[in-house]
């Protein structure tokens, strides 16, 4: 059974994605406080991984994090509607990066766009 992470071309355009995404990150005010450790590459690493095993490539994620619990995990952070902005304008940069199809962009931008509305956990 081909997967949706196969069928968009498997871990190199989620690694293209996701650095076009921390690329955006590393310079935004509103972000990048957001990311306590001062390189951004570890973060960087979860994201590709987590999002690799999301959409049906390897579970190196779970197999070395254990279970996603996002929000959990984000807690500690204020998450407010105005870096939700900021964090779907550069997911929307790195999915403009690979050349998906309009069927293949939308199913994923569908996804981002419910998982950073579940992850607002601040409104200050």
């Amino acid at each position: 059974m081909t997967t949706f992470y196969d069928e968009i071309g498997g871990f190199e355009t989620f690694r293209r994605i996701v650095a076009k995404f921390y690329e955006g990150v590393g310079e935004d005010p509103v972000l990048r406080p957001l990311y306590p450790e001062e390189d951004l590459g570890p973060a960087e690493e979860r994201f590709l991984l987590f999002l690799v095993q999301y959409w049906g490539g390897p579970t190196t994620y779970s197999d070395t994090r254990g279970h996603p619990r996002l929000r959990m995990r984000h807690a500690p952070f204020a998450v407010t509607p105005e870096a939700k902005e900021h964090w779907l304008s550069h997911f929307r940069a790195g999915l403009d990066e690979v050349a998906l199809t309009p069927e293949q962009d939308q199913q994923f931008w569908d996804y981002v766009t419910h998982a950073a509305q579940f992850m607002v956990n601040s409104f200050e």
